[in-house]
């Protein structure tokens, strides 16, 4: 009998009134896969995440896991389904007004599955799988730096030691050598807990060293899906002018004149 995939898209779409986002998308992550999205700004690729998480109800098509229907699952089932995901956000998302080690444990202290000495702990540790010392745990994120803020957000993002992680666009805002630091932790990362990866990435250096395989979006369909080494022989010229950052070809980018 054939093992489905861990995660399963079938013909998505969604609207919000006019604006037509995602017409019809299919795409499949393997347990154990490390998948990264590509395409412009603009062509789903972070409502994707959204509606596999059930944060933003389709319109139509369906999203499976491990076989089953999402749209069909009880309340209990959904909670142990999303109990299953971590997740970074591109711009880190940390409660301003929450210490960091609350920000890492905030999940596990909403569900009461920890008390705060025990919270703080994880914290500890979490941030210490990232490289951050415990004397960060007591700070806020205004006193962190972007990087930090970034490797916080994947501590938040590891805390549950997740069988899947969303990372949206991990290292965005980040200069070369820090966004090189935080694509080698997620490697160590994912190696150490043994996560299924999906990940929005538009740094393409970032994108090929973290990713097994890479699917490009591009108005609101998958327009190529293959292993990344197969990328630069892909025949798409929407693929060729996106992996090498070209302003001329078919991808038009909408631009006003100042």
């Amino acid at each position: 009998m054939t093992t489905p995939p861990l995660i399963k898209l079938n013909g998505v779409t969604k609207s919000f009134a006019d604006n037509h986002v995602l017409h019809g998308v299919d795409l499949e992550v393997a347990r154990g896969d490390s998948l990264v999205l590509i395409g412009p700004s603009g062509t789903g690729k972070t409502l994707i995440l959204k509606c596999i998480m059930g944060l933003i109800p389709l319109d139509g098509g369906s999203v499976e896991f491990e076989g089953a229907d999402t749209a069909r699952f009880s309340d209990s089932e959904r909670q142990r389904f999303l109990d299953h995901f971590g997740m970074t956000f591109q711009r880190s998302g940390l409660f301003d007004s929450l210490p960091v080690w609350r920000n890492v444990s905030f999940q596990l202290l909403q569900q009461g599955q920890l008390n705060e000495t025990q919270a703080h702990d994880l914290a500890v540790d979490k941030l210490a799988a990232v490289g951050l010392d415990a004397e960060t745990a007591d700070l806020y994120p205004v006193e962190l730096s972007g990087g930090m803020q970034k490797r916080v957000g994947l501590a938040r993002a590891i805390a549950n030691d997740p069988a899947i992680l969303f990372l949206d666009e991990p290292t965005a805002g980040l200069d070369p050598i820090m966004s090189n630091v935080i694509n080698e932790l997620i490697l160590e990362i994912v190696d150490s807990i043994g996560a299924t990866v999906v990940s929005i990435n538009s740094d393409m250096v970032g994108a090929r060293k973290i990713s097994k395989r890479l699917a490009m979006i591009h108005e609101g369909r998958v327009i190529w899906d293959g292993v990344t080494e197969n990328v630069d022989d892909s025949d798409s010229p929407y693929v060729d002018q996106f992996i090498n950052s070209r302003a001329e070809g078919p991808i038009q980018m909408a631009v006003t004149a100042l």
